[in-house]
């Protein structure tokens, strides 16, 4: 059976604005944002054909909620059938939830020593390891194998991971991975194809 995957990202919000690392904490969508989410769905809508025959699964938190229903209203899709599922939350970041960097260097320099633009966010006090969140990635792949047409509304760190996963990549290369609010990918044959304004990119 082949099995297709939309993976979707929530759209921008109060915190992003603020420079702000919200790991599981909340913030609502701005303006943009619910604009993104509306723009991203229509997009999605010309791939998809009828939405009932997908299974939209989503983050519980709050910015992925607001996002989906967004996208629901716009594809026809019964919001009383979105499965929420804890693994697909953002990455936690422990103590550094809700802070800005300047505030994270101020309190914690000796943490950030020797890490990158990429993986810092691994070294938050009471945060998460990339271990197990990829752990946790692995096992909800493993659960909707038998699902062959899924759309995912996700986050940042996490959609840079599932879809690290799904291509077989490294954590350094994972981390790497783009994380714009105005795009989605699709998932399938184990190729990622980045869509944006009708443009597609295979990689």
């Amino acid at each position: 059976m082949q099995q297709m995957i939309y993976l979707l990202r929530h759209g921008e919000t109060d915190y992003n604005t603020q420079g702000r690392y919200q790991g599981q904490l909340d913030s609502p969508l701005t303006e943009l944002g619910k604009e993104q989410v509306q723009q991203n769905a229509l997009m999605l809508k010309t791939f998809i054909g009828d939405a009932n025959d997908w299974k939209i699964i989503s983050s519980p938190l709050g910015r992925a909620v607001q996002s989906t229903e967004i996208l629901c209203e716009k594809i026809g899709y019964d919001r009383k059938n979105v499965e929420y599922d804890q693994r697909l939350t953002e990455v936690a970041v422990g103590q550094w939830a809700g802070l800005t960097m300047p505030d994270i260097q101020q309190s914690w320099p000796n943490l950030l020593t020797n890490t990158d633009a990429f993986n810092w966010y691994f070294h938050a006090p009471d945060g998460e390891s990339y271990e197990a969140v990829a752990s946790r990635l692995s096992a909800w792949f493993e659960d909707i194998q038998h699902h062959p047409k899924v759309i995912v509304v996700s986050h940042g760190l996490t959609g840079r991971i599932l879809r690290g996963i799904y291509a077989g990549l490294h954590k350094e290369d994972a981390l790497k991975l783009e994380v714009s609010q105005d795009v989605f990918f699709k998932l399938a044959n184990q190729k990622i194809t980045r869509i944006c304004s009708n443009f597609e990119d295979v990689y």
